[in-house]
């Protein structure tokens, strides 16, 4: 579109140009220049509804690789030309887009020729039910969410996601009890559920039962090794089963992955104090607290940590690295602060 626009962009201009050019022409010079851009612009939109063509004429093509039925997409344009409201009102002409209307003929000539004949899913659907159902677990008014899951279990007692939401919001509102027979409906009816797994381990942890908790937690680690909320119980279960190794695991899995927490560190910390590691203790209490932003705190724990490794080791280097880096930090607010008194 860029390379084509400053193609066209520099023949109005020529055209603009031209027009100045005739000088008293008046009449004649005024309908150059406006003709010339009335035909730039028609350019313009012009490749906008090539490009949207392509768009549209690959997008079929990726559906009915990937497995679903041609006929999705135009379902989907369907659904919203429902909720257009300027259609009716804005030829498709003068739109950056082509219209929703003339997309819908353009996929339905394509269905006749080219797709005519592809299988696939009826339900394009995927996680969406899911996602909705995650969505409406937020929120201050815990007892409207549980009202609404419930209303909608009503309708279908079989619906796996209203379950998980109704089950999310009932452990929200600290019913684990609840909570864990909602999850368990759930599993039976999709015994692979992941998250459903998961947060069978999150309420068996909550209610203090650490063998069941990390038995499913377990489960849903199997299917999902990077999952956050999974690696997080799982070490906070071992850790209070006593399995500190095992802990420490998880937890480094957690501080490799990209969530950015300081509680991690102040996990590991905790851990390795009860492992009596105390110079890696240090080292990652030094971290939490200087993620904190609580420099005297984070430079005691650093210089406390130095003391177990020798010069040579790797973590030293690092530990003398932050100690240099926090000192000069803590010299330059003290020189700061002494300004502002005086």
């Amino acid at each position: 579109m860029v390379n084509k626009a400053t193609k066209v962009n520099i023949a109005t201009l020529l055209a603009v140009i031209a027009g100045a050019f005739l000088g008293g022409g008046g009449d004649l010079s005024a309908a150059l220049m406006g003709f010339s851009l009335a035909a730039s612009q028609t350019m313009a939109l012009k490749y906008s509804r090539d490009n949207e063509e392509e768009a549209d004429r690959y997008g079929m093509t990726y559906l009915v690789k990937a497995g679903y039925k041609a006929d999705s997409s135009l379902n989907v344009l369907k659904m919203m030309r429902r909720y257009e409201f300027y259609s009716s009102t804005v030829p498709s002409y003068f739109m950056t887009h082509p219209g929703t209307d003339d997309r819908i003929r353009y996929i339905d000539g394509l269905l006749e020729t080219t797709y005519a004949k592809s299988g696939g899913k009826d339900e394009i659907v995927g996680p969406f039910g899911r996602i909705k159902a995650v969505l409406m677990t937020g929120g201050s008014d815990v007892e409207s969410k549980i009202r609404y899951f419930e209303s909608e279990l009503r309708k279908n007692p079989q619906n796996v996601d209203m379950l998980y939401g109704l089950g999310v919001v009932q452990a929200r509102k600290g019913l684990y009890g609840e909570s864990l027979a909602t999850f368990k409906q759930a599993l039976l009816l999709a015994p692979a559920d992941k998250e459903v797994l998961r947060d069978i381990g999150v309420d068996y942890f909550k209610l203090g039962q650490y063998p069941e908790s990390i038995d499913y937690l377990m489960k849903a680690y199997k299917i999902d090794q990077t999952d956050i909320k999974t690696l997080a119980y799982l070490g906070n279960s071992n850790e209070a089963m006593g399995f500190y190794e095992k802990a420490i695991e998880y937890f480094h899995a957690l501080e490799a992955s990209e969530l950015d927490d300081e509680e991690i560190y102040y996990s590991i910390g905790m851990v390795y104090g009860k492992l009596k590691e105390m110079g890696d203790s240090h080292y990652y209490f030094g971290i939490y607290f200087k993620k904190q932003k609580k420099t005297e705190t984070a430079l005691f724990h650093f210089k406390e940590a130095l003391k177990y490794y020798p010069m040579n080791n790797p973590r030293y280097q690092d530990i003398d690295r932050e100690i240099r880096q926090l000192s000069g930090e803590a010299d330059a607010k003290k020189r700061s602060d002494g300004k502002k008194r005086n």
